[in-house]
């Protein structure tokens, strides 16, 4: 079959083709036809590719077709995902209940007639297998980790100091990976300053660090135009520009040292990626999350700590430093603010200035005046 067929255009040739495997033939239209669904929604490739490999892997565990499935096969398939070794997290269970959901609302659509069709042929019709009693209901904002969390004041130096001292040893020992352990460190500190994801960091070219016009100081570093943000609903990556803040400052030396004097080292293309390899591509997201690891590992801090834990950082920060949560949250591309709240974790020195100036508010006394 055409994999460029429309869902309905393939159903319609089912008719005229005799398969020698009747069953696996319907089954990848079925496939065929929701692909199509949702390209014709706008949803992004790698999110349909996702969502059709989840359905293959759902349907190899059932070990029958969709026209069989019965409700028990996603409360089966759940609980094994939850009895592994590494259980799955609860959000990575919702997400496929989700996508076993709207396939099975796609077959179920009359517009497509895969029901009739099904029972004219095997004499039973694809049903909504995914009820409100038997998937994950999302009760809280946040569902990951409860030791994943921003890093304090002391582990933020502390790594920073490591990955810097990662490049004197390797020039100390005269081995090669000098700029490369250059470039990992101003990558992290670039991934803090300016709140990014990890594939925002990894997708930014040297085009994409611009000035400011509201504040001169920072030159061509006043600004990051973060082209590879996260999509919603299945959309492409969306862009937002991050403005360099008074107190992250100090990242536009470091970036100016790396594209002045160090990537020219790697790659002679003036404007194209930001951090290219030794052999010309750039950075992956899976090397990032060693370098960071190694690091993390090496200072001892939890092992749960992640890359993400400096956009952590960064979020928990500016509202420490009294930045609007509106601001923030344009700053690190959240949709809504109560994205940008679960993020936060302010450390106990904000918490004990915001109570003495409240006293003050109310009682009285010096601080009143340094609100």
């Amino acid at each position: 079959m055409d994999p460029n067929l429309g869902g309905a255009t393939a159903l319609r040739l089912l008719g005229n083709v005799r398969a020698l495997d009747e069953k696996q033939f319907v089954y990848e239209a079925m496939l065929t036809g929701w692909s199509d669904q949702q390209s014709s929604r706008g949803l992004a490739v790698p999110t349909i590719r996702s969502r059709i490999l989840a359905i293959r892997r759902f349907e190899s565990f059932t070990g029958r077709y969709p026209w069989d499935w019965a409700p028990v096969d996603v409360e089966d398939y759940t609980t094994r995902a939850k009895s592994k070794a590494r259980p799955a997290a609860k959000s990575t269970i919702r997400a496929f209940q989700t996508i076993i959901r709207l396939f099975c609302d796609y077959l179920c659509d009359g517009r497509y007639e895969w029901a009739r069709e099904c029972e004219r042929r095997f004499a039973s019709a694809p049903q909504q297998i995914c009820h409100e009693w038997n998937t994950t209901a999302h009760l809280v904002d946040y569902e990951g980790r409860a030791q994943r969390r921003a890093l304090t004041y002391d582990e933020l130096e502390q790594f920073f100091t490591a990955a810097d001292a990662r490049v004197e040893s390797i020039l100390a020992q005269g081995r090669k990976g000098a700029l490369a352990a250059l470039r990992d460190a101003q990558i992290f500190k670039t991934i803090y300053a300016y709140g990014l994801r990890r594939a925002e960091a990894v997708g930014l070219d040297v085009a994409d660090l611009r000035p400011n016009g509201a504040a001169p100081r920072f030159g061509r570093f006043g600004a990051v135009e973060a082209r590879w943000g996260k999509g919603t609903r299945g959309s492409g990556p969306r862009r937002r520009s991050v403005l360099t803040v008074p107190e992250l400052g100090w990242v536009t030396e470091g970036l100016a040292q790396w594209v002045d004097q160090a990537r020219p080292r790697f790659t002679d293309e003036p404007t194209g990626m930001l951090w290219p390899t030794e052999r010309g591509s750039r950075v992956s997201l899976r090397y990032i999350d060693l370098r960071f690891a190694t690091i993390r590992d090496q200072l001892g801090l939890p092992p749960e700590l992640s890359v993400h834990a400096l956009r952590h950082t960064y979020v928990t920060n500016l509202i420490e430093w009294g930045y609007s949560e509106k601001f923030v949250q344009d700053q690190v591309g959240h949709a809504y603010a109560s994205t940008t709240a679960i993020y936060t974790s302010v450390g106990d020195d904000y918490k004990t200035r915001m109570v003495t100036r409240a006293l003050a508010r109310i009682y009285g006394g010096n601080d009143a005046h340094n609100r």
